[in-house]
């Protein structure tokens, strides 16, 4: 287009057309917005009620008792029909309320789908009902900063991800003076209700908040959520309330999606290892999950790294009549060299590059690393106790806190000097590289947990790798796959002997798909003198060019571009699972609340199942809490839940890791999951871990 005729660029902002395609509010926006989540079919009627479930059994612990009087006896609710028999209860769940929700930790997709069921619900049964977010999480009912929620707010959220309709915070109400600005708050907008919608710890809050306010006639409800997936109820019979916290379908998905397009990048250009560290501090759900989606080529599952049991050690130290007890559970030696094999198999087959999913709290389940973790943890605790300042003020450098732990180790601290860090520890720390130290050292989060998203676990990991690699290079181990008929083709082009040389430099000529060079040929030289031992070449004489480029292709060059996926999937909108979940998660907190509960947890059983079987219940919180170490000291907390290695999902990708780590001639497993998508009959309904533990 000539400069003259070119549209000023006012007419083009303001050009029809423009406005459309480069609108804030686009079609999928507007589609999504639009979609009706189902609805159990309990909620359909117009009024419910509670039914007691005791057939499910817990053990309570005894401190929980303690702590929790009025709440420690709940018992599990099944929500139910109401029936023109019960006018009392009909009466009771029409009537005006005022409802306060609130976002507590890390976002997960579908949130605001609790607030537009909880909204719907509560409008459904009185239009007077009022709903009010506090802003910023629990800092908001602090600070009582709040909105109100109205129809058309909760309409411009709808199926939308994030938390971004009153936002989220990790402020812990866990001192008097907080609980005491909290129920000044809930009085000063006369609650009838709280809902937190939060992981473990947000879940724990609702219940010493459910403790505090009873008196006062305000009910406090929890919501599990968390894209970990390590939310997960049993009875004590092993019957499951509870199989995942919401967001855990959609931040997988969204993961799967980005490492699908990185297996189909790595078979394109066969030059790169991608190493993907997946978001899951205590628990491998999404690593698992994502390695169900996409069949990358080796996942690292950390439950199962702490289960192993080094066969070949037990039996060298059997031979020697001793037990060697360190061959019980995973050292990262030892991991290092379990990835190097299945690099060093897939090379051999030609396939010098693949895809690897690492959990971003891998190191939790390595011997050393977890001593290391727990120490440290412990020493910080005691620093920050004893001397009532932060440890990480006070060492503000790494120099500093490595002092601090020599002059502990060697006795010659102050009284929070303790035989927890010992002259064996030290010496083993210095070992560490600097920036691991540092990361081991990294300040704890807010619940007194260790960081593991601050500490480059893949860098840890694969420098040892490669590390490794490179002796076993040395050795002549690691040899990248040549191409039979490739190379016959190439030795025939340049008329040379293909046989004479094939015998020569390849230890399996004449038998497979792909040729591995000799052992002892490590460099020209070596390739030269066997060439030449060989008859095919007269000393002095330089290598056929043919030869030297076989030679080169099979020396492998190991290249790895790492990727972190955590964030993107807590932002992403959610998959119609996630959507239909957490809308129903939100209507069963409205029936808890309209039918008097307080002090339980808002859950959907048979998730597993298809949607007719979902079965809305609430869970006594306090029923599920028990003593933990937290920052040094034993707390009531509810327990995380890690993968099950006995479970159907776990099996299944333990019996395929040699199918999916495809080191033998021949295609990649890799599955393509696709993006999420709103529409269509080919969109998942359920997380695959799911519906393989519904087998």
């Amino acid at each position: 287009m000539k400069p003259s005729s070119r549209i000023d660029i006012e007419t083009l902002l303001n050009h029809s057309k423009t406005e459309r395609v480069i609108a804030d509010i686009n079609r999928e926006t507007i589609d999504r917005r639009a979609f009706s989540p189902k609805k159990c079919q309990v909620f359909s009627e117009s009024f419910t009620m509670l039914q007691d479930q005791p057939h499910y059994r817990f053990t309570t612990d005894q401190e929980a008792g303690k702590v929790l009087p009025d709440i420690i006896d709940n018992r599990i609710q099944k929500i139910v029909p109401g029936t023109g028999e019960h006018q009392q209860e009909q009466k009771r769940y029409v009537k005006q309320r005022n409802i306060g929700i609130v976002f507590s930790g890390g976002p997960a997709p579908g949130g605001h789908n609790v607030i537009a069921g909880i909204f719907d619900a509560a409008k459904t049964a009185n239009p007077d009902s009022r709903l009010y977010g506090f802003i910023l999480g629990p800092e908001g009912i602090l600070d009582n900063a709040y909105v109100e929620i109205t129809e058309s707010l909760v309409d411009a959220y709808r199926n939308l991800g994030g938390f971004t309709m009153i936002k989220t915070g990790r402020t812990k109400i866990d001192t008097r003076k907080k609980m005491d600005l909290s129920r000044a708050t809930c009085k000063a907008l006369n609650l009838d209700a709280l809902v937190i919608v939060g992981g473990d710890d947000s879940n724990t809050n609702a219940a010493f908040l459910a403790q505090e306010l009873k008196a006062d006639g305000i009910q406090v409800i929890g919501i599990p959520k968390t894209i970990d997936g390590d939310i997960q109820v049993k009875t004590e019979d092993d019957e499951v309330l509870c199989s995942i916290s919401f967001g855990f379908h959609t931040a997988a998905r969204a993961f799967a999606q980005n490492i699908s397009n990185l297996c189909t990048d790595a078979g394109s250009d066969i030059k790169y290892w991608h190493i993907c560290k997946v978001m899951g501090r205590v628990a491998s759900h999404l690593a698992l999950e994502t390695a169900l989606q996409t069949h990358a080529n080796l996942t690292l599952v950390g439950e199962d790294l702490a289960d192993y049991v080094d066969q070949d050690r037990l039996k060298a130290a059997e031979e020697r009549g001793e037990v060697d007890y360190t061959a019980y559970g995973m050292t990262l030696r030892h991991l290092s060299r379990l990835i190097c094999d299945t690099i060093v198999k897939r090379a051999a087959s030609g396939k010098n590059y693949g895809v690897m999913i690492i959990p971003e709290g891998v190191l939790e389940f390595i011997n050393e690393i977890q001593i290391f973790i727990i120490k440290l943890s412990t020493i910080i605790a005691e620093f920050n106790e004893v001397h009532d300042v932060d440890f990480h003020a006070s060492f503000p450098s790494l120099d500093a806190r490595l002092d601090y732990l020599r002059r502990l180790a060697r006795g010659i601290s102050d009284r929070a000097a303790s035989p927890m860090w010992n002259l064996r520890d030290d010496e083993l720390f210095n070992d560490l590289p600097a920036f691991f130290q540092e990361g081991l050292l990294v300040e704890r989060d807010t619940h007194g947990n260790f960081q593991f998203s601050q500490v480059k676990t893949e860098k840890i990991v694969m420098d040892m790798v490669t590390d490794y690699l490179d002796i076993l290079r040395e050795k002549g181990l690691y040899k990248v796959g040549i191409n039979a008929d490739a190379y016959k083709s190439a030795m025939e082009r340049d008329g040379l002997d293909a046989d004479g040389f094939g015998r020569a430099i390849f230890k399996n000529y004449g038998s497979g798909d792909y040729l591995l060079v000799k052992e002892s040929i490590i460099s020209r030289k070596t390739l030269t003198q066997a060439v030449v031992n060989a008859g095919l070449l007269e000393d002095e004489k330089p290598l056929p060019v043919a030869v030297i480029d076989v030679f080169n292709k099979s020396v492998p060059k190991f290249r790895t571009q790492t990727h972190f996926y955590g964030y993107d999937g807590r932002g992403s909108d959610p998959t119609k699972f996630d959507c239909n979940y957490t809308y129903n998660l939100g209507l069963t907190a409205f029936s808890l609340i309209a039918n008097g509960a307080t002090g339980q947890m808002a859950v959907i059983k048979n998730l597993e199942n298809k949607f007719c079987k979902w079965e809305p219940l609430g869970i006594p919180i306090a029923s599920l809490m028990h003593l933990e170490e937290r920052k040094g000291k034993l707390a009531l907390v509810i327990e995380k839940s890690i993968v099950d290695v006995d479970s159907n999902a776990f099996r299944i990708v333990k019996a395929l890791r040699h199918k999916w780590m495809a080191a033998e001639p021949g295609e990649d497993c890799y599955r393509r999951p696709g993006p999420v998508r709103f529409t269509g009959s080919s969109e998942e309904d359920r997380p695959i871990t799911l519906m393989l533990n519904s087998i």
